[in-house]
């Protein structure tokens, strides 16, 4: 499985005040979308969060999201290394993902950017 990267998962209480802050840490302008009534804006390594406490204490249970070649065999590796496959894989508006639990509890959203 090639791993390509990770993004850190960051939920904050006011997302136009913190996007200003990250784009400036990171160097670029952030890539904002809207998913299940939560606002995310994407700035270099960071996915800002920012919505209903709701769906955020659900998303706060994600430690990072890791960008995969492809997740289909992302899927095939975690499963034979003994990690529980929570949800996915499923189409994104930028790819596909799913979520994992490994073994040892910690929970990661894996991603590509294939159609």
């Amino acid at each position: 499985m090639d791993i390509l990267g990770a993004t850190l998962r960051v939920c904050v209480d006011d997302l136009e005040t913190a996007v200003p802050f990250y784009e400036r840490l990171a160097g670029g302008p952030a890539l904002r979308f809207e998913r299940g009534g939560v606002q995310v804006a994407a700035v270099g390594c960071f996915l800002l969060m920012s919505g209903p406490e709701a769906e955020l204490e659900i998303l706060r249970k994600v430690a990072a999201t890791i960008a995969v070649k492809d997740v289909d065999e992302a899927h095939r590796v975690l499963t034979e290394l003994g990690a529980h496959i929570v949800a996915g894989p499923v189409g994104t508006p930028v790819g596909r993902n799913l979520i994992a639990m490994h073994p040892d509890g910690m929970v990661y959203e894996y991603v590509d950017k294939r159609g």
